[in-house]
């Protein structure tokens, strides 16, 4: 895989992630949803933070959350540029297609979070109990690098209550899939599935004659 094609796809993803993201903030409220399948549901949320929704601060007292988001920004930017030289060098030495693949994925998605998160604050307003304008006249909803990350695809499998002879968690109602998420995040996570499920074509082992 050139890097010619891996440019390109990253173009792709960060244009259905963006337009995505985009579309969500300019006619949603926070919190609202769309069912499309009893399993699917379009749910408008924003992460402040890392994965799964918490923050350096939880982690680190003394550290306001605001530092902390600069921080963690700060941090993304950064590994973005290796992620950046990774596919680069990867493309150079002619790497096994799954290795560039993963690599391409992990960087159009690491990109577009990088993006809501350094630019969002600025590009629109709030969308606590409104729905954002984009570019607003009045100014966004916080400063650069201030920007919260939009997710909104919600896959409740499964809800109900677990049965009783389950340990620890019996009789305790239980949503599966919780997590709510975006395109760029399903880049990320694919592209690290592949790097663990193909570890052996992706980093073959040099014999003796290479």
């Amino acid at each position: 895989m050139s890097l010619k094609k891996s440019i390109i796809l990253i173009i792709i993803i960060l244009l259905i992630d963006q337009i995505s993201k985009i579309y969500i903030k300019t006619h949603f409220m926070l919190h609202d949803s769309v069912e499309v399948f009893t399993w699917f549901k379009i749910y408008f949320i924003e992460n402040d933070g890392m994965a799964w929704g918490t923050k350096i601060s939880d982690f680190v007292s003394f550290i306001s959350d605001r530092s902390a988001k600069v921080f963690l920004t700060l941090f993304r930017v950064v590994a973005i540029f290796g992620i950046g030289y990774w596919l680069y060098s990867a493309t150079r030495k002619f790497s096994p297609k799954v290795l560039i693949l993963a690599i391409t994925l992990i960087f159009a998605g690491a990109l577009g979070n990088i993006i809501d998160s350094v630019f969002y604050g600025v590009w629109f307003s709030g969308s606590e109990g409104q729905i954002a304008s984009f570019l607003p006249e009045t100014g966004g909803y916080d400063t650069l690098l201030h920007g919260k990350v939009v997710d909104m695809l919600y896959f409740p499998l499964y809800k109900g209550y677990l049965p009783d002879w389950i340990p620890f968690y019996g009789g305790e109602f239980f949503t599966f899939f919780e997590p709510v998420f975006n395109i760029a995040d399903m880049a990320i996570s694919t592209g690290f599935i592949m790097l663990i499920v193909f570890n052996k074509k992706a980093f073959p082992k040099k014999t003796s004659a290479d």
